[in-house]
């Protein structure tokens, strides 16, 4: 069975689902390019608002495909390299995507599959999930930015503890550590992710674009320039037709219809 990123649509909302169930949703150069490729096209579509990533089934994603790796050691390290800037490349259009991502986590989301979870702006996950950094446990080191976002988000005695020691933790730990934003029933992390959709999807993306951007330059400026930069997206914003859209809702205690 051919691995894919299969697409739907639920309402506002494009759900990217990582499907490869053979290999418990083991991602691969297929994915990556066809996941890069929608996020480009939802990128300019105006009813898309939020884009929702998942695994099919039972699993999130179990992360590299074994058998693949194994057989790119006797190929050219090339061939490795390339496959890894394509996992990265789909991260990246993932962190710098101006809609909101939320990832949808049942079951495992092990090795790339939790840096891909740690790539979207918000994670849902199921009360019975489990995610692990395991590249040690084979003699590997992290690759699609997992010990990037893991460094900036946890203590760095933790972060050694996930990634030297191949650790699992849970979604309950991880929403107190503040990685997890909501818990759901198992099986139902992609309707929980899917609500919160709704709500995001009910906001005014412009703005909603301009808080992703603020929030992902935040730790790279100091902060006389990075009050230039909220200074101006606030003027901006406010000038948008969504500014008075929104402030004249308020003030008549109506709800806004953001365009």
């Amino acid at each position: 069975m051919t691995a894919e990123l299969k697409r739907s649509r639920q309402g506002q909302t494009l759900v990217l689902t990582i499907s490869n169930p053979e290999h418990r949703n083991a991602l691969g150069p297929e994915i990556y390019s066809e996941g890069l490729e929608a996020l480009n096209q939802a990128e300019s579509a105006a009813d898309i608002r939020s884009v929702v990533i998942t695994g099919e089934g039972s699993v999130f994603s179990a992360g590299g495909n074994l058998q693949r790796l194994q057989a790119n050691r006797q190929r050219d390290p090339s061939v490795q390299a390339q496959s890894i800037e394509a996992l990265h490349t789909w991260v990246e259009a993932i962190r710098n995507f101006p809609k909101p991502v939320i990832a949808a986590v049942e079951g495992a989301a092990a090795g790339a599959g939790f840096s891909v979870a740690l790539a979207c702006d918000f994670l849902v996950a199921a009360e019975n999930a489990v995610f692990v950094m395991a590249y040690s446990n084979i003699a590997l080191s992290p690759d699609g930015g997992g010990s990037w976002s893991l460094a900036r988000a946890l203590p760095r005695q933790l972060v050694n503890e996930l990634l030297m020691c191949g650790e699992r933790i849970g979604p309950q730990r991880l929403q107190t550590l503040g990685l997890v934003n909501r818990l759901a029933q198992p099986g139902a992390a992609l309707t929980e992710a899917l609500a919160l959709a709704a709500t995001l999807n009910a906001r005014a993306p412009n703005v909603l674009s301009s808080i992703k951007e603020l929030v992902n330059e935040a730790p790279h400026s100091g902060l006389a320039a990075h009050l230039g930069r909220e200074r101006d997206h606030f003027v901006r914003n406010l000038h948008h037709v969504n500014g008075g859209i929104g402030i004249a809702a308020f003030l008549g205690k109506t709800t806004p219809q953001f365009e």
